[in-house]
């Protein structure tokens, strides 16, 4: 697995913000989810599959988060993923928010491996590592 950079457009809805006006800081780990799941699904990985027939899910173990400025309604993010470590049961990731050129969030997320029958770790399969 390389650190190449994957993005994908987020954009921001009336659902997602506060009384103020901006995105609810719980919406972020949604908006990293989100761009997780198309990262793996742009590769050809699906993991409602991957789960089915090799009984294997991911999970976040770990995400540190730094919020650096606010999202507003109706603006087009960007949420980059961007692989920093793959171990034999997680992988380390840094994942943005980004609106134009400024970073509004920052996060470090550690997503583990786990059989899907008794959640115990389990080696990340090969289609993963695998992915450019």
């Amino acid at each position: 697995m390389n650190s190449k950079r994957f993005s994908w457009p987020v954009r921001v809805y009336y659902e997602d913000t506060d009384t103020g006006g901006v995105v609810y800081y719980a919406n972020y780990l949604k908006f990293f989810e989100r761009a997780r799941t198309e990262w793996l699904r742009s590769s050809g990985l699906n993991q409602d599959k991957l789960a089915q027939e090799q009984g294997l899910i991911f999970v976040v173990r770990r995400a540190l988060l730094d919020f650096l400025g606010p999202a507003r309604l109706d603006d087009l993010l960007e949420v980059t993923v961007e692989p920093l470590k793959l171990a034999r049961v997680y992988v380390d990731l840094v994942q943005e928010v980004r609106c134009g050129a400024q970073v509004l969030a920052r996060a470090e997320v550690r997503v583990a491996c786990l059989s899907r029958r008794d959640f115990k770790p389990a080696a990340i399969p090969q289609c993963l590592r695998d992915i450019p």
